[in-house]
C-alpha cells in the first residue's frame, strides 16, 4: 500500500521536463536582464527539450517578479532572473516580500556587467568635474534616473555623491530602459545604467559616457576611465544576474537546469548574443552564487549607511 501511495518526486525529476517552462524576469522588457535571459532561454530550450518562455514582471526593483517566483511550485516549471537587486533588495526594502535565500534555490550565476555614468550629449557636460561642478553650484536641484530603488544604477550614483560631497535628487524608473530614456529626453540630468542599455546610445553619439563605475577599463569604451582614476576612490559597482528557482525545488531537477546553462554558455551563439549585449560571461556554480548573495546584501548595507540611506 505505501508503495502505491510513493509520490512521484523522483519520476517526477526522471521525466522532466514535460511542459513549457516560464522563466520570469523582474524587469522590463529590452532591459539587459531581459535580453540576457532570451539570449539564454533560445540556448537552453534545445537543450532542455521544450520552450522557456520568457515572463516580464517588473516593478518595485524587481520586488515584484521576485515575489511572484518566490510563491510558485517547486517544480521546475518557474525561474526567475535572479540578479543584484534582489540581494541589495534585503536591505533596501523593510519588507521586500520574499527572503533572497530562504525563498530560493540559487542555480548559477551566468553573466555581469559594468556600471556607467551618462550625461545627454547636448547637456555641455564634457567630464565627471564638470558634472560635478554643476551639481556643488545647484545643490540638490540636480537630478538622476535609477532603474529603480536599491538597483545597482541607484547605489552607484549615491556612492559617487557620497564620494564628491555633493547632493542630487533620486528620480526612480522601473528599469534601465527608462531610466536611459530620461537622460536621452532631458528629464534628467544623469544617470548611472548598465553599460549594454546606454551603450548604442553611446555609439550613436546621443550619450556620453564619463566614468566606469568598475575596477578596469571596459573593453567596448576603452577611452572611457573608471572613477578611480578620476579621483574618485569606493565608486566600484558590476551588476550579476543568474538563474534561481523556488525554495524545495527537488536536486534532480536544479542540477539538469544548472547542466542546460552550463552547456548553454559553452554555445558560440549564446556567448556571442550575451557578449553584444553588453554582459560578460561569468559563471558561478550554486555555493559561489549563493555567497555572492550574502556579499551583495553586506555590500549594499555598507553603501547605504556611507550614503545615509535608509530602507524603505
Amino acid at each position: 500500500m505505501a508503495c502505491a501511495l510513493l509520490p512521484t518526486t523522483s519520476f517526477a525529476a526522471e521525466t522532466w521536463p514535460e511542459r513549457p517552462i516560464k522563466w520570469i524576469v523582474p524587469f522590463l522588457a529590452g532591459t539587459s536582464p531581459d535580453t540576457t535571459a532570451r539570449v539564454l532561454a533560445e540556448g537552453v530550450s534545445p537543450i532542455l527539450g521544450q520552450p522557456v518562455i520568457i515572463d516580464n514582471r517588473a516593478g518595485a526593483a524587481g520586488n515584484i517578479g521576485a515575489r511572484i517566483a518566490a510563491k510558485a511550485a517547486p517544480d521546475g516549471y518557474t525561474w526567475v532572473y535572479s540578479s543584484a537587486p534582489m540581494a541589495a533588495n534585503m536591505r533596501m526594502y523593510k519588507v521586500p516580500g520574499y527572503d533572497a535565500m530562504k525563498d530560493f534555490r540559487h542555480i548559477m550565476r551566468t553573466t555581469s556587467a559594468d556600471v556607467a555614468l551618462i550625461v545627454n550629449a547636448a547637456s555641455g557636460i564634457n567630464s565627471l568635474d564638470e558634472l560635478i561642478a554643476r551639481a556643488k553650484a545647484q545643490p540638490g536641484k540636480l537630478d538622476y534616473s535609477s532603474g529603480g530603488v536599491g538597483t545597482p544604477s541607484h547605489m552607484g550614483v549615491e556612492l559617487m555623491l557620497s564620494s564628491a560631497h555633493v547632493r542630487a535628487t533620486h528620480v526612480p524608473y522601473k528599469g534601465a530602459s527608462e531610466l536611459v530614456n530620461a537622460v536621452l529626453g532631458n528629464q534628467v540630468a544623469f544617470g548611472m545604467p548598465i553599460l549594454s542599455v546606454a551603450y548604442p546610445q553611446i555609439v550613436s553619439g546621443n550619450l556620453k559616457a564619463l566614468a566606469i563605475a568598475g575596477s578596469t577599463r571596459n573593453s567596448q569604451l576603452p577611452n572611457v576611465p573608471t572613477f578611480a582614476e578620476l579621483g574618485l576612490s569606493g565608486v566600484e559597482l558590476t551588476s550579476w544576474g543568474g538563474i534561481s528557482v523556488p525554495a524545495g525545488t527537488p536536486d534532480a531537477i536544479a542540477m539538469r537546469i544548472q547542466s542546460a546553462f552550463e552547456q548553454a554558455l559553452k554555445q558560440p551563439s549564446v556567448r556571442t548574443g550575451l557578449i553584444n549585449a553588453g554582459g560578460q560571461i561569468t559563471p558561478l556554480a550554486p555555493e559561489a552564487y549563493s555567497r555572492g548573495f550574502l556579499d551583495e546584501m553586506a555590500l549594499t548595507e555598507a553603501m547605504m549607511k556611507r550614503a545615509g540611506l535608509s530602507a524603505q
